[in-house]
């Protein structure tokens, strides 16, 4: 086990005993497809946030181990847990790895579309069924013949492997960049999917499209019941490229969205809002779009999964930030709870145990990975 400091009343948590590096500049994936001088979703631009203040830190408060569970992981992206303990990690290039007692396992996955990996499409979300834990719905990438798109479909564990067993939702909008990808079933017993723009914005404001929008259906990939927008899967729409979803004890759903040179977002989602994306970014107002309730502005959090404790506090893995954010949905305010290992993907939080579950992302290209990376990484929760 690793030592680290711990601060979940203040401000900020250091892992080991070296300052955070600060990120690389790197030319962005969307610079290199499309000739924009927009950054794309990973990628820093100067001004990253500085560590807080600790000499006000009492030792006998925060002192505590983080336990490595699993090493060497190709770009993760999206974390489950079952309740035997056992951890499934998706890698973007079509593999799930199943971590059971320190022991490590690739599992294949047959598809009808091949997982098609280029730029940050692949394999991404990854939810188990409710009532099922053989059975899980996965969200990936697949080369169509009009170009990148991507599907939700159900998936069977028979062994060591994975087998498609039914499409929920095929022809989601995709691209090299910005295709959302995160799953979640919500207290409601529905599933939740974002979905990003595809690298063209004025899909997010097209109620017609699937593309920039927050999805809403049943488990058998019907329509919800209730959804905003006649027979619609549309639960939210002006998202740009939103990867992290998570409800608070009294059901009210936030998530995180990818900006564009910064202005990152964290939303409080409401059905049939929308979120602006791309008319206003960051704290700009129009009338009859939400304006984010949080935004990193100049800096650069590129914030992916997410994960809430409680009624108020949504944890954030931000990836050019290199930390782990934790976001006061009551008070609007942001503290630094982790950092000093580089990129981070996805953060999950285990109620009954009061432990989160975190992987780095240093291996996607971005990053500056260590040795053993990427990782699957587990610490104590806050004091109940």
């Amino acid at each position: 086990m690793k030592k680290y400091t711990m601060i979940f009343g203040a401000s900020v948590l250091m892992l080991g005993a070296c300052s955070p590096e600060e990120p690389q500049e790197e030319e962005s994936e969307e610079m290199t497809d499309s000739g924009s001088d927009e950054l794309g979703e990973d990628d820093p631009t100067e001004g990253d946030p500085e560590p807080a203040d600790d000499e006000d830190i009492d030792e006998d408060e925060m002192a505590g181990d983080y336990e490595t569970l699993a090493e060497n992981l190709a770009a993760p992206w999206d974390l489950t847990l079952v309740d035997d303990g056992t951890v499934y990690v998706t890698e973007r290039e079509g593999q799930i790895i199943e971590i059971t007692d320190g022991e490590t396992t690739p599992m294949s996955l047959a598809l009808d579309e091949e997982v098609h990996q280029e730029g940050e499409g692949g394999l991404h979300g990854m939810v188990l069924h409710p009532e099922d834990e053989n059975t899980a719905i996965i969200y990936h990438t697949y080369a169509a013949t009009d170009g990148i798109n991507n599907r939700i479909v159900e998936i069977e564990r028979d062994g060591d492997e994975w087998q498609e067993i039914d499409i929920l939702l095929e022809d989601i909008p995709g691209a090299t960049t910005h295709n959302g990808g995160r799953l979640a079933i919500g207290p409601d017993g529905y599933l939740y999917a974002t979905t990003g723009d595809a690298k063209d914005p004025e899909l997010s404001q097209d109620t017609d499209s699937l593309a920039g929008k927050i999805l809403r259906m049943d488990l058998d990939g019907t329509v919800a019941e209730g959804n905003p927008f006649d027979d619609s899967y549309l639960y939210s729409y002006g998202h740009r490229n939103p990867q992290g979803l998570d409800w608070t004890d009294d059901d009210r759903l936030f998530s995180t969205e990818h900006g564009p040179t910064a202005n990152d977002e964290i939303n409080h989602i409401e059905p049939g809002n929308n979120y602006g994306w791309p008319e206003i970014v960051g704290d700009e107002t129009e009338e009859g779009m939400e304006t984010a309730v949080m935004n990193s502005g100049e800096e650069t959090w590129a914030p992916s999964g997410a994960a809430m404790v409680g009624e108020q506090s949504f944890y954030v893995a931000a990836l050019a930030g290199e930390q782990l954010i934790r976001f006061d949905v009551d008070d609007d305010t942001t503290d630094t709870i982790l950092e000093g290992e580089g990129r981070w993907r996805d953060v999950v939080y285990d109620e009954n145990e009061n432990m989160f579950y975190v992987i780095t992302n240093n291996t996607d290209g971005r990053g500056d990975p260590i040795d053993e990376d990427d990782r699957l990484l587990r610490f104590e929760g806050p004091e109940p």
